[in-house]
């Protein structure tokens, strides 16, 4: 049987603890015992450890063998930011999937009270991920940034830059990725509700993107966001 994997709270030598609401789902929810292994990533490394202390509040291990685990994609998604449901769901899947980084950006189309809510929401986007991180046996959550404006992430530097866009009728995102044999970092942009303007098309030219489709249909920003990443990390 798979054993659960944790992201540790506090690391210290050879232990590592789980504190607050995980330690509350590892006591409340799971029932843990003294005893009980599980897998811990601990700085960025992953072990098996084994539960040795149960308090209110927290779970204390001891931290055994190292296990062997796998790295995140070197893949950055920029997010336009959309309907925050939504948006939530596509972060989680986003992690689920493998990306390094996601980037929060305001485009030109993106809802003015959207973009004044957004810098609160970015402690729960992280949140989502690291949950997201955990269920699907990351080693760590990807970075989620502070939101930036499109002519900073257009300025943002990659060995691959590909811009998703509706207008662009040539080159799926497919064909460019097997074009570019690099096995550098990736950065994907995913416009806005409404798409790209195109001055912000131009924007990104100019910084040396390249455009591609994900086929003829219209899809959603977060329907986009994890065709594009399933795409990206095949």
């Amino acid at each position: 049987m798979t054993r659960r994997r944790w992201i540790a709270d506090e690391v210290s030598a050879n232990r590592a603890a789980l504190i607050g609401d995980h330690a509350h789902h590892l006591i409340r929810v799971l029932r843990v015992r003294i005893g009980q292994e599980f897998d811990i990533v601990a700085n960025g490394v992953l072990y098996s450890a084994r539960v040795d202390n149960i308090a209110e509040g927290r779970v204390e291990f001891e931290l055994k063998a190292e296990i062997p685990a796998a790295t995140p994609a070197p893949v950055t998604i920029l997010l336009s930011i959309f309907k925050f449901d939504r948006m939530e769901w596509a972060i989680e899947k986003c992690t689920e999937l493998g990306v390094a980084r996601i980037i929060p950006v305001i485009a030109r189309r993106t809802d003015a009270h959207l973009v004044a809510a957004s810098e609160k929401r970015v402690d729960r986007w992280r949140r989502i991920a690291m949950q997201a991180s955990e269920q699907s046996r990351r080693i760590a959550p990807p970075e989620i940034s502070e939101p930036v404006k499109v002519r900073d992430a257009a300025e943002l530097p990659a060995e691959r830059k590909i811009l998703l866009s509706e207008s662009e009728e040539q080159s799926t995102l497919r064909e460019l990725l097997d074009a570019d044999h690099s096995q550098g970092s990736t950065l994907l942009a995913i416009g806005p509700e409404g798409g790209w303007t195109e001055d912000e098309l131009q924007l990104f030219r100019e910084n040396g993107w390249s455009s591609a489709t994900l086929g003829k249909t219209i899809l959603r920003a977060e329907t986009a966001a994890i065709a594009a990443v399933v795409i990206a990390t095949q």
